[in-house]
């Protein structure tokens, strides 16, 4: 309230008083306001760090598993942008070195996909369970929401190391509370129709099958994520 003139020099006096003490407060409304509006103006940069499979291995670079999903997610008008870091024959290492090269480019969430080249060569599952640990618990000190992507270890190691490999991703899903797609190539893995001649790497087809799959889980942790940044989940 603004006291009239009709009180002359003391009405003066308080209305200067009264901006004086109003001018922080709505200096500091301007400026969430201005970084409300800058937060959401940007698409969410989603990057996916993983091996071959996020690569693109034998497949044109817009064939690729991240080319593919952010063209499914611009489909259904989701404002991202995927990055794309995969390196073929990268292990959960391999890993751990890249993180800090990777957010570099400042991603919102990361999509982790690693661990299937550390289970074809029959390396030590803990090992692989400590470098991915190692790889949210930076991530998630860094400020960037994790998702993880599980793989299964192949059955010619036998049962014990299957089930020991298996079921890493869940137990650090749990651990660190994030999201986890139980199986990246649900849907592909041993099907001829849908790999290259290599039986591993998905061809064309396959990688459309798998980002059918995957869908549901990344549009339903978008939207999540969305809720708890206080930013629209559609432009």
């Amino acid at each position: 309230m603004i006291f009239g003139i009709g009180y002359g020099g003391f009405a003066a006096a308080v209305n200067s008083r009264i901006a004086a003490l109003l001018a922080p407060i709505l200096y500091l409304v301007l400026c969430l306001a201005a970084a409300t509006g800058h937060a959401q103006s940007g698409p969410v940069k989603i990057a996916v760090l993983g091996d071959s499979l996020a690569a693109g291995y034998g497949v044109k670079p817009d064939q690729a598993f991240p080319a593919r999903l952010q063209a499914a997610l611009h489909q259904r008008a989701r404002n991202v942008t995927i990055l794309n870091h995969g390196v073929s024959g990268d292990t959960t290492a391999g890993g751990v070195e890249r993180i800090d090269w990777m957010l570099a480019d400042k991603p919102d969430i990361v999509l982790v996909e690693l661990g299937g080249n550390d289970a074809l060569r029959g390396s030590d599952p803990s090992s692989a369970e400590r470098n991915l640990d190692t790889i949210i618990t930076k991530l998630k000190d860094a400020g960037v929401t994790v998702w993880l992507a599980g793989m299964l270890a192949p059955r010619n190691f036998g049962p014990e190391y299957a089930a020991q490999f298996d079921g890493l991703y869940m137990r650090l899903a749990d651990k660190h509370g994030v999201p986890l797609y139980p199986f990246f190539l649900d849907g592909v893995a041993q099907d001829l129709a849908l790999n290259q001649a290599d039986g591993i790497h998905p061809n064309p087809k396959g990688v459309d099958i798998m980002v059918e799959r995957i869908l549901p889980f990344v549009t339903k942790n978008l939207d999540d994520y969305a809720a708890s940044v206080r930013r629209p989940a559609r432009p």
